[in-house]
């Protein structure tokens, strides 16, 4: 008799086990079929029309009253250095080479009055350069960028209040900054050098491009 009940027992076992099994693996397609949706979901909402944009050139005004008078936005004395080399030249868009005569001034890149309103410091080069800045290229990319590894994008809105603000590694910030400029309340963005939060650049969007 219990050789019976362990031949009936292996049966249920060996016939029952698969019929078990079944809904596991229609859960394992369902899986595999929503992660596919998902990923073809945000395929298509990445192959966007991008939006042109530039580097906004910092002040003539502010270049020439450093340089000549020796007076920040502050009013303040400006500082002469000798570059180590990497420092981010903020005229040129590149870093600094070893020796070269740097001006350290504080810069502000706002126009209206406000809480949101700062002054920080920048590099210059010390004398006018024949250097012409690409204002079109991606100041993230290349042996050593302008910005580094990981940086801030700040948006601001017309009223140059801050919108949005989050730290990014190189890799994503043009998908980061195509998804600000496309915000209607983003007038544009400012760059910040992560550790420091030093003002790198202003990003706009290029003359003819939706606002």
């Amino acid at each position: 008799m219990a050789a019976q009940r362990d031949i009936v027992s292996t049966a249920r076992a060996t016939y029952a086990e698969p019929w078990r099994a079944r809904p596991r693996r229609k859960n394992r397609v369902a899986v595999r079929r929503q992660r596919k949706d998902t990923r073809a979901m945000n395929a298509s909402q990445t192959r966007i029309q991008t939006m042109p944009w530039r580097i906004a050139p910092i002040r003539a005004s502010f270049l020439q009253q450093v340089r000549e008078q020796g007076r920040d936005d502050l009013g303040q004395p400006v500082e002469h250095h000798i570059a180590q080399g990497g420092e981010p030249c903020r005229d040129v868009l590149r870093r600094a080479r070893p020796g070269e005569a740097l001006i350290l001034a504080s810069y502000g890149p706002f126009s209206q009055p406000g809480p949101y309103r700062e002054y920080g410091p920048v590099f210059v080069l010390a004398e006018a350069s024949d250097e012409t800045p690409n204002l079109q290229t991606r100041p993230w990319v290349g042996d050593s960028p302008y910005l580094g590894a990981s940086f801030v994008l700040r948006a601001h809105s017309a009223a140059e209040t801050i919108v949005d603000g989050q730290v990014v590694p190189q890799e994503q910030a043009e998908a980061l900054l195509q998804a600000m400029l496309a915000r209607p309340d983003v007038a544009f963005v400012l760059a910040r050098f992560a550790g420091y939060g030093c003002y790198a650049c202003r990003l706009e969007r290029a003359e003819g491009a939706p606002a």
